[in-house]
């Protein structure tokens, strides 16, 4: 079980993080406090829940996407809309789902995500063609 377990958890990982912006996941420094614990998280989060089927690797990075934007947790956004656009989530989706906080959480939020997004689209070079392909 623990080899399935870390086989899913290395192939859901590659996907998400691999590629895109050049960004450290928090595994790094959850590693550098407590290498035991930072693996029994990463298959947990990376193997068990990240690689379940219900919902697609891109549903599941807009999901995670909007709660993250919701939060205002930056930081964390950046990485997951770097993976969203890894897996390939649309890019006016994510937009969207961005401008869709505007009624719960407030315009601050939206900004904040937008901003996030905007770096993240212009640090893989994404940008200009994002802004060329209409609304």
């Amino acid at each position: 079980m623990n080899d399935d377990i870390k086989k899913r958890t290395q192939e859901t990982a590659k996907k998400l993080w691999t590629g895109g912006m050049k960004l450290d996941p928090p595994y790094l420094t959850w590693k550098e406090f407590d290498k035991d614990l930072a693996n029994d998280l990463s298959m947990f989060i990376t193997g068990n829940l990240y690689s379940r089927t219900v919902l697609t690797l891109p549903e599941r990075q807009m999901a995670a996407c909007a709660m993250l934007a919701a939060l205002g947790a930056a930081d964390e956004l950046r990485l997951h809309v770097n993976a969203a656009l890894n897996v390939g989530c649309d890019p006016r989706k994510l937009a969207e789902v961005f401008f869709q906080l505007a009624p719960y959480g407030g315009m601050p939020l939206v900004n904040k995500a937008l901003e996030v997004f905007r770096e993240v689209l212009k640090g893989r070079g994404e940008w200009e063609t994002f802004t060329k392909g209409g609304k």
